[in-house]
């Protein structure tokens, strides 16, 4: 059987006048787009570019969402009830699912960003309220939206027990714990910069289900998807690396959520 992941990569994080990251570029290298929706960045225009580009590429569309902080680029915990989180997820999918129609495209899964990502592998009541978010959109429009995130997380649990598909993630230009979390993009480490380094880390999660952690050990994950950062230096050649690292080796590149 030959083996097959979904590369994706956070995007349309731009806002006004302000830019951040080559989604054009990225759009012909990954197969998945996390497209922000407003909250940590992104604006209407900027959903609308960033949508009809990935259109163009055959690029599926996932909603970025994550806590109201613009200021902090949504990377700080936020403590919102879980009624205020739920409805602030529905809230930027709703926004980004009108925008991509207007460009042939529809939102296909959900990705939580920065802050809100790291919190609901642990905090009960938050992984709770995303995915009541994600079942009742799916319940009310008839859609099937998944939610992409860390294995063996809580809001892995509870989007199965609402009955939300769900994909696991693993990043090629971040550091790992020895437990398997993301670590803290305040320690040395956090950020992998190396193409080469990164290509063959990717390579290793993906044919050995494996990841090797900041102390050397290690790691077992499962990964459908693979995240490439849009706002890493120099992301576009770290993706290129990635794709033709996996390409040359036989593994093929496509979204998951388009029956991976």
């Amino acid at each position: 059987m030959t083996l097959a992941v979904d590369l994706n990569s956070d995007s349309g994080e731009a806002y006004g006048s302000w830019s951040m990251g080559d989604d054009e570029t990225m759009m012909g290298i990954v197969s998945s787009a996390n497209i922000a929706c407003g909250y940590h960045a992104g604006d209407p225009s900027v959903m609308r570019a960033t949508c009809t580009a990935a259109v163009a590429q055959g690029v599926a569309i996932g909603a970025h969402v994550a806590y109201p902080d613009l200021a902090g680029f949504g990377r700080r915990f936020m403590d919102m009830t879980a009624t205020e989180l739920t409805d602030a997820v529905i809230y930027q999918i709703g926004a980004l699912q009108a925008v991509a129609s207007m460009t042939g495209g529809q939102v296909t899964y959900c990705k939580p960003h920065g802050g809100l990502y790291n919190a609901i592998v642990h905090h009960e009541a938050q992984a709770q309220a995303v995915a009541t978010a994600l079942a009742e959109l799916n319940r009310a429009s008839g859609t099937n939206l998944s939610v992409l995130c860390l294995p063996n997380s809580e809001i892995e649990r509870r989007a199965k027990d609402a009955g939300v598909e769900v994909f696991y993630e693993a990043f090629a230009d971040r550091g790992y714990t020895p437990q398997g979390t993301l670590l803290s993009r305040r320690e040395t480490g956090a950020v992998i910069h190396d193409p080469v380094q990164v290509a063959e880390r990717v390579l290793r999660m993906v044919v050995d289900r494996e990841v090797i952690a900041v102390d050397g050990n290690r790691v077992a994950l499962e990964a459908d998807s693979i995240c490439v950062h849009g706002d890493t230096p120099g992301a576009v050649a770290l993706a290129g690396a990635v794709r033709s690292k996996l390409e040359d080796t036989g593994v093929q590149v496509r979204a998951f959520s388009k029956g991976l």
